[in-house]
């Protein structure tokens, strides 16, 4: 049966196991021989990695033609207008093309900081340009793909999290915690 690694990825650590700074890289967080990830999350990004050992499952997991959502928080400068939402919603032309229609919605900031985690280090905030916080679902993976989305409404991301993958999930998982679960055969069917 396929395992699968639940990883909440602080932020500065790369998606891989090996690199210049040891601290930096999953080999810090996991002792995990035979796992890889299934997909990436960007050094600056943080949240749920799915890690597995099984091939097909991380092709199954990683490849967009199987559709299974990521859900990401993005905390972004400005305030979130619903122009900016119904542009999102519909798919923003970026250089590489237009994205996918997104799902987007507002997150109550009081919600949101009651259950994220202080980043270490933390985002970078100015006195006089408030911030807001918008949920995220995409299926497809580009790089960068959701700074570029809300950059291209005029909304910068400051921080982002990933909170879901399909049914995966980061529950209650802190920073550098993970989590076993074996997948049942055929799961993906």
């Amino acid at each position: 049966m396929p395992q699968l690694i639940l990883f909440n990825k602080p932020f500065n650590v790369l998606s891989q196991f090996t690199g210049d700074v040891p601290e930096q890289t999953l080999a810090h967080y996991l002792q995990a021989p035979g796992f890889y990830p299934a997909g990436r999350l960007d050094k600056d990004s943080e949240g749920l990695l799915l890690l597995t050992d099984c091939g097909a499952t991380q092709q199954r997991i990683s490849n967009p033609r199987h559709k299974l959502g990521k859900v990401y928080w993005s905390q972004v400068e400005g305030l979130l207008a619903e122009d900016a939402l119904q542009c999102l919603r519909q798919g923003v032309a970026l250089k590489d093309g237009r994205s996918r229609p997104a799902q987007a919605e507002r997150l109550p900031a009081q919600q949101v900081e009651q259950l994220v985690w202080p980043r270490t280090p933390p985002i970078r905030e100015r006195k006089l340009i408030p911030t807001s916080w918008l949920a995220l679902t995409l299926y497809e993976g580009r790089n960068r793909q959701v700074r570029r989305m809300t950059a291209a409404v005029g909304l910068p991301t400051l921080r982002l999290i990933r909170q879901r993958i399909g049914d995966w999930h980061l529950g209650d998982l802190q920073p550098g915690e993970y989590r076993v679960i074996t997948l049942p055969a055929g799961w993906w069917r």
